[in-house]
């Protein structure tokens, strides 16, 4: 299994677990550190990424988008956009997620209109919490997803089941798939 795992704005700790423990089970992680918008696009688009199963979004989120860092008015590129959150329209705009399933760690990253965007780009499955989550939940959520997938070859839907069922908070992930 190829993942592309991008660590967003203060995510640090999460994605360098998260990569260890991957790598363990045996699947390839490519990482993408996230310094500015355009380093995203890139990673959703296709243009910095190869092939891979799954992307893995270590971010942190509000309110349905992705807290991006802020940057200097001179330091944006041109066409590079403002601000610090990256949601839907985003995500419309920019990604290009062809046979690849999603997973976001970030809090309410798993809104129905942030979700639709990236099955709307393709994506074969998105999975994300839908409210505030603790980064402990997130964490051992993505591990024992990824897990039943990898060593138990669970289908998306019965490796999802499984790691929702941990606790309350693992509950607050939603599973949205192609129809």
């Amino acid at each position: 299994m190829c993942i592309t795992l991008v660590a967003g704005p203060n995510s640090e700790l999460e994605s360098f677990a998260l990569r260890a423990a991957l790598e363990n089970f045996g699947a390839k992680v490519d990482m993408h550190w996230i310094g500015r918008p355009n380093d995203l696009i890139h990673v959703l688009s296709g243009r910095n990424r190869r092939e891979i199963d799954y992307l893995l979004l270590s971010f942190h989120g509000e309110e349905g988008a992705l807290i991006m860092p802020e940057l200097g008015e001179d330091v944006y590129e041109d066409e590079e956009p403002r601000g610090a959150a990256f949601g839907a329209d985003e995500i419309k705009q920019y990604a290009s997620l062809k046979g690849i399933h999603v997973i976001s760690t970030g809090c309410t990253l798993g809104e129905k209109k942030l979700a639709d965007a990236f099955l709307a780009a393709g994506a074969l499955s998105y999975i994300a919490p839908d409210d505030y989550i603790d980064g402990d939940a997130a964490f051992i959520f993505v591990l024992t997803m990824l897990y039943e997938r990898l060593n138990n070859t669970k289908t998306v839907r019965a490796a999802f089941d499984r790691a929702s069922s941990i606790d309350e908070e693992t509950r607050l992930f939603q599973l949205y798939m192609q129809k």
